[in-house]
């Protein structure tokens, strides 16, 4: 994967992308009756991630810290209250089971035909692995908020192959997003061009599995595309690197916050 970074002029475009289907966008209830965080990447998120999407995966790392991290933060802090005397490791288990089951109801979730429900689909199913690996983290104790997470689920990700490369990307994902709000996208590109290169970015994001099978969706007569093997695969595979990860205790890795 490389650490290319663009050039700052790169033509985007600020098309409204595919619409995404409410029960995916609509927070839904856990069991303990606390709003859970959207299934899939907000609408506001989604408009980032096409005007940029050379950058998309560092958007979408920075809005899951943001979106996705007060989330798991709540959720080790209830699940320590209720089971005391459970480890890290199986703390961390239970998060595992929940969101790789839910990666492999993700493929298919936009209902939409082409490229576009490609995109949806495999953007669905980055955010759902970033709420995994922030509930992993949280489970070993780490500060699902701390902006270090974000650097993290680049790295495991295999977005980037060092820290120091996913820091830098987020530094000018970040500046960029605050450019976009300031000054706007003036310069445009055709769309298809721009959900293709989204698609991609996405897509080895999510895993190479997961990569190779997008494609097929934009093939008429393919009925399912990121099925639930290679959902599950490639979320299984990013769990056991996050447990590996944060059960390490590496060095720089914040503790939880106090209150």
């Amino acid at each position: 994967m490389t650490d290319a970074v663009p050039v700052d002029d790169e033509p985007t475009v600020p098309t409204p992308p595919p619409a995404t289907p409410a029960a995916a966008t609509t927070p839904v209830t856990t069991p303990s009756g606390e709003p859970d965080a959207p299934e899939a990447p907000p609408a506001t998120l989604w408009d980032r991630m096409r005007e940029d999407p050379q950058y998309a995966p560092e958007h979408l790392a920075l809005e899951a810290v943001r979106r996705l991290g007060p989330e798991a933060a709540a959720w080790a802090a209830r699940a320590r209250a209720e089971r005391p005397h459970a480890s890290a490791d199986e703390l961390a288990e239970q998060a595992v089971r929940r969101f790789v089951n839910r990666a492999r109801l993700s493929g298919a979730v936009s209902g939409a035909a082409g490229l576009p429900g490609a995109v949806i689909d495999v953007g669905v199913l980055a955010w759902t692995q970033a709420r995994l690996v922030l509930h992993v983290a949280a489970a070993y104790g780490a500060d699902p908020l701390h902006p270090d997470r974000a650097t993290d689920l680049l790295v495991l990700q295999k977005v980037h192959k060092a820290a120091e490369a996913a820091r830098l990307a987020l530094g000018v994902a970040a500046g960029r997003e605050r450019a976009g709000a300031l000054f706007g996208h003036a310069a445009q590109s055709p769309l298809g061009k721009v959900m293709l290169q989204l698609g991609i970015r996405l897509a080895r994001m999510a895993g190479v599995r997961a990569a190779k099978r997008m494609f097929a969706k934009v093939v008429p007569g393919a009925a399912i595309i990121l099925g639930t093997w290679a959902n599950s695969s490639a979320t299984k595979d990013l769990a056991e690197r996050a447990r590996a990860l944060y059960r390490a205790g590496r060095p720089g890795v914040p503790q939880p916050r106090r209150p």
